[in-house]
């Protein structure tokens, strides 16, 4: 019947619904895992705040996602395409929605959000007790209150339920990708196969724009929204301890991922081809020449290139092996993306945060920029570069050149983020002295205290800022010196502050203060510049990846693609995160404290070391990559030279061929002539 589709019009219209029908159903299914793979990006800082955790656990948690694929890669690979392929993406979606809702289920078991205030809530607006103690409840006791107030808490940090969510998703994901694109190039004819799979990755980019939107939107909801009332809730979006409802956004793209499932239970096996095929082809190897936006930058070992015994025998995988990795350019060009990829992933997992944190605006803001700007413009780049490519028609040396200039234009462009900073916030004992006679970047509990707030009893562990009159920061009514309060929730003011300073009015506010004029001048240039380098980096994406596939003989392409996504995947997309996060830590100059002891969340990072420790590594692995470029040209002119001189000599060698042949039939003809008239003469 497969073969006959053509006799019967009804059934051929049948199967192309079906046909239809799955790459509408592998399309949402693309849009459902990039979505909430970009809204677990998005929510960095909540989870950080919410669980109290440094941010290297954070870079731990992200790189979970590359772990939980790895490990299920081989199994994949190799059994995916004798099995039934719909029903296993089907799983996979199953698996991925699974493990999105385990990474909510925290904020089911574990108690409601608290953080530690002097702001009297509205339901005790008629007691405003002194933030100024003159006697402090006993030092002996206070672990005792902690104790007690940790009785019922489990002794496991609640954010193993995430890491071990998102290892869940990454093994949900690794069939999607592999076992969709290899169902839809067998049904599809060869000039048909790369607009499907163009179709459905153009289509998975719009995933990561709602995502951030997604997490816009829920950052600006409160954490416990619809467990409290929000008019006890003294802390805006734009407070160091707010969290938001990150739980939410993760339900939701738990429930379409699930439904992005139901589709894929009941699509047959496998469809007719809907026109002629080669039936001896590499079939993966031949899609890698038709690779599409996303395939830059997500293409992972899991795309069945590694382990497709079509392309290569696989008795002959060592040698095979030790071939690839004597090519010298492939080697090259290897490290070379391994350590941008570092740079990239690194750069794009903390954007949003130093967006947050340097530019002091708050993560609904910093999510929104990220998926209405940043994304389309790398979007828009990638699909530029090939289009380029295409019109000027580069061979592998244009290629490379194109992506090393587009690459190298973007870095120089980069460097003037050094030029776009925010002065550090003017706080009290951390970055400023009380007297403002001397501005310092320190944390030190001892330079806290001073002559002006001595009789107050305060907490060096509290963060609890308040805005003093003078226009300085005090980490806590007390260190102001407040000794009274009026008001509730975010209207209440402190006044009688010893420290403020301000002759006739001695009285702060809750929150830190603005001071984002430089800040919101600068912000724009930066949104700015942030859009053009995204966008001319991008444009060497296509070009860069072309001159993967060109840069090898063919029989050597699956293999090569395979190892070189087993590599970057290895060595860029888990350890970039974790080793990012440590440094940034680095910059913190007032961490948290756990509601039972030990260092939580960072509540203000040095902004002049952070912005130099952020970009200062993502440029320092950019600028080893450019020097790892000079051999890479230098190899890749010999190889084209040689290549030349083969094809030349190969020529000759087949025109000498050719004309020998030529002149034994021009001698076996004039033989045959004479034999001829000698013959005519005897008659």
């Amino acid at each position: 019947i497969f073969t006959h589709t053509h006799k019967f019009p009804l059934l051929k219209a049948t199967w192309n619904n079906v046909r239809s029908m799955f790459l509408v159903a592998l399309s949402f299914a693309y849009f459902a895992k990039a979505l909430s793979g970009s809204y677990m990006k998005s929510t960095i800082t909540q989870l950080e705040r919410r669980f109290d955790i440094p941010s290297y656990l954070i870079g731990v948690i992200d790189g979970s996602f590359e772990i939980g694929n790895l490990l299920v890669i081989a199994f994949v690979s190799y059994f995916g395409a004798k099995l039934h392929r719909p029903k296993i993406i089907a799983v996979g979606c199953v698996l991925m929605s699974i493990g999105t809702f385990i990474i909510a289920l925290p904020h089911f078991i574990i108690r409601r959000y608290e953080y530690k205030t002097s702001v009297p809530s509205v339901d005790n607006s008629t007691l405003n007790p002194s933030p100024c103690y003159v006697s402090s409840p006993t030092n002996l006791s206070q672990k005792e209150v902690q104790a007690k107030g940790c009785e019922g808490d489990s002794n496991l940090s609640m954010w193993i339920y995430v890491l071990l969510g998102n290892i869940l998703r990454g093994i949900g994901e690794t069939p999607v990708q592999p076992l969709g694109i290899s169902y839809i190039d067998d049904f599809a004819t060869e000039e048909n196969a790369a607009l499907y799979v163009g179709c459905v990755q153009t289509i998975s980019v719009v995933g990561p724009v709602f995502g951030y939107l997604l997490g816009s939107l829920c950052a600006k909801i409160y954490v416990d929204i619809g467990f409290v009332k929000m008019e006890t809730i003294t802390i805006t979006p734009a407070d160091a301890r707010w969290v938001g409802a990150w739980w939410l956004g993760y339900l939701i793209a738990g429930v379409i991922t699930l439904l992005s499932a139901i589709p894929f239970w009941f699509l047959p096996r496998s469809l007719p081809v809907s026109g002629p095929q080669s039936p001896e082809k590499c079939t993966l190897s031949r899609l890698c020449s038709a690779v599409t936006i996303r395939d830059i930058t997500s293409l992972t070992l899991s795309d069945n290139v590694f382990f497709n015994s079509n392309c290569y025998p696989s008795t002959d995988f060592i040698p095979t092996l030790r071939t690839l990795l004597g090519h010298p350019v492939y080697l090259i060009y290897l490290c070379v993306t391994i350590i941008q990829l570092n740079s990239l992933i690194g750069m794009v997992t903390y954007k949003p945060k130093y967006i947050e944190q340097h530019f002091r605006q708050s993560a609904s803001k910093a999510n929104f920029l990220m998926g209405v700007i940043n994304i389309p413009a790398v979007a828009l780049g990638m699909f530029s570069g090939g289009l380029l490519m295409k019109r000027l028609k580069l061979n592998i040396m244009g290629a490379a050149k194109f992506a090393f200039g587009t690459s190298l234009i973007g870095y120089i462009l980069s460097l003037f983020f050094f030029a776009m900073s925010c002065e550090n916030a003017k706080i009290a004992g951390v970055t400023l002295s009380y007297n403002s006679s001397a501005s310092y970047i320190s944390y030190d509990k001892h330079l806290l205290s001073t002559t002006c707030n001595s009789n107050c009893m305060c907490s060096v562990s509290d963060w609890d800022p308040v805005c003093g009159a003078n226009g300085i920061t005090y980490v806590s009514p007390c260190f102001a010196g407040c000794t009274s309060s009026a008001g509730s929730g975010k209207n209440t003011v402190f006044s009688n502050c010893s420290c403020v300073g301000v002759a006739g009015n001695l009285t702060a506010t809750t929150g830190q203060c603005p001071h984002k004029d430089d800040c919101d001048r600068m912000f724009p240039y930066f949104l700015a510049l942030s859009v053009i380098t995204s966008f001319i980096i991008s444009l060497g994406g296509t070009p860069g990846y072309m001159f993967l596939i060109r840069c090898i003989k063919p029989q050597l392409k699956s293999l090569a693609l395979g190892f070189h996504a087993l590599a970057t995947r290895t060595l860029a997309g888990i350890p970039a995160p974790i080793y990012f996060g440590a440094i940034i830590d680095t910059t913190c100059l007032k961490w948290g404290q756990k509601r039972c002891g030990g260092i939580g969340a960072c509540r203000i990072y040095n902004t002049t070391a952070y912005r130099i420790a952020y970009l200062g590594l993502t440029l320092s692995l950019r600028t080893l990559s450019f020097i790892m470029c000079i051999p890479g040209f230098v190899l890749l002119s010999r190889q084209l030279k040689e290549e030349e001189r083969n094809a030349i000599h190969e020529a000759l060698t087949n025109g000498g061929t050719e004309l020998e042949a030529l002149r034994k039939e021009e001698f076996a003809i004039s033989n045959s002539t004479d034999s001829n008239t000698d013959r005519e003469t005897r008659l």
